[in-house]
């Protein structure tokens, strides 16, 4: 899939929200006096297209600064959002950041290999980490960031904007309330539908994080680990190939989690096959969110015939008022660095269950 096709499918996938009635912590929260400045780090698709616009309905922060290798991107912004000429900077000077007070918050938006580095950078300065998805390479790099974070004294969060999904957060409460019964198992897919991209495309390189498991697969991962409230104790995996043009990374990849209950979660992750559900079998009926990841759209029901329509509001703002509350006092951490770890340590499996044809992998 190439880069503008991705975008389009992302912005087609963001189309059609209707109400929603679920609250989530930041719903009733008292407004802050003071927003909180939020600089992005990494001016790609996702910051410019998703969270500088989110930025501007935010109640609890606001975007004051920017860190760029792109030069030709400063004044565009700067025109758009009224950015300072003192809070910009390049990857070079962002350890300035220690000496600027307007920023608060750094929101890491780069290829996730480089997630570490910037991560440690903006700790370093003593700001507050919000880091995209997938949170890093493996689970010593995401070590090295909790750690750097708590020396710091600064709050380190990781971009899974489906965990402040109100439906999501409706139904991730069932696995304790049980209005089905018992769980039975699971299915949890992500994925999109496309070619590949050019060979130079991140995306596409293995070393830069590339592939499907790191682009999608941890909504599908992250999904059953939410919604059933367990930690699966091992993992077993297999790619499937299609296309010409993954040469390096996954372009599908299938596994399954096993809970120490019995339980399993079958899951799937693409980038040349579309799916994107998540349901959740019981032994009295089901629930299901279809889709399950998507921007805008997520909706829920369940065998009994109840339907939760979709969250009207932007679900990056959303996200992002949670994380700001955490840090001024008022709310939870809903998804701290240890959350992103969790997931990488299975990704990791992930990738070693399939190398050795299906092979299980217990996870310690």
């Amino acid at each position: 899939m190439s880069h503008s096709s991705r975008r389009q499918f992302l912005k087609q996938a963001s189309a059609g929200a209707l109400l929603a009635s679920t609250s989530i912590p930041y719903a009733t929260a008292a407004s802050s006096s003071k927003k909180l400045g939020v600089a992005l780090v990494g001016l790609g698709y996702y910051s410019g297209d998703l969270l500088a616009p989110a930025l501007q309905l935010t109640e609890f922060s606001e975007l004051r600064g920017i860190v760029t290798g792109s030069p030709e991107k400063i004044p565009v912004w700067q025109k758009r959002y009224g950015i300072k000429d003192s809070n910009v900077y390049n990857y070079d000077n962002m350890h300035e950041l220690a000496n600027n007070p307007d920023i608060d918050i750094v929101y890491v938006v780069v290829p996730t290999a480089l997630h570490l580095k910037y991560a440690e950078i903006a700790a370093n300065a003593g700001k507050h980490v919000w880091c995209e998805k997938p949170m890093a390479l493996t689970a010593k790099q995401c070590q090295t960031m909790i750690d750097v974070c708590a020396k710091n004294k600064v709050q380190l969060t990781v971009g899974y904007r489906m965990q402040h999904e109100p439906n999501t957060r409706a139904f991730g409460k069932y696995h304790v309330t049980q209005p089905f019964g018992a769980i039975k198992n699971v299915i949890s897919q992500s994925g999109y539908g496309g070619n590949g991209a050019a060979a130079d495309y991140w995306r596409m390189q293995k070393h830069m994080g590339g592939g499907a498991m790191y682009d999608m697969g941890v909504y599908a991962l992250n999904g059953a680990r939410f919604i059933t409230g367990k930690e699966p104790i091992a993992v077993s995996a297999y790619h499937e190939k299609s296309h010409p043009a993954f040469t390096e990374v996954d372009e599908t990849t299938y596994f399954t989690l096993e809970f120490a209950d019995g339980l399993r979660a079958e899951c799937a992750t693409s980038v040349v096959k579309s799916f994107n559900q998540l349901q959740v079998n019981c032994a009295k009926g089901w629930y299901k969110l279809a889709p399950m990841q998507s921007y805008t759209g997520v909706t829920g029901s369940t065998s009994g015939g109840q339907h939760l329509p979709a969250f009207a509001g932007n679900q990056q703002a959303r996200q992002m008022d949670n994380d700001a509350l955490a840090v001024l006092g008022k709310g939870p951490i809903l998804v701290p660095g240890e959350e992103g770890m969790k997931d990488i340590r299975i990704v990791e499996a992930i990738f070693k269950s399939a190398a050795n044809n299906r092979q299980r992998i217990t996870l310690v």
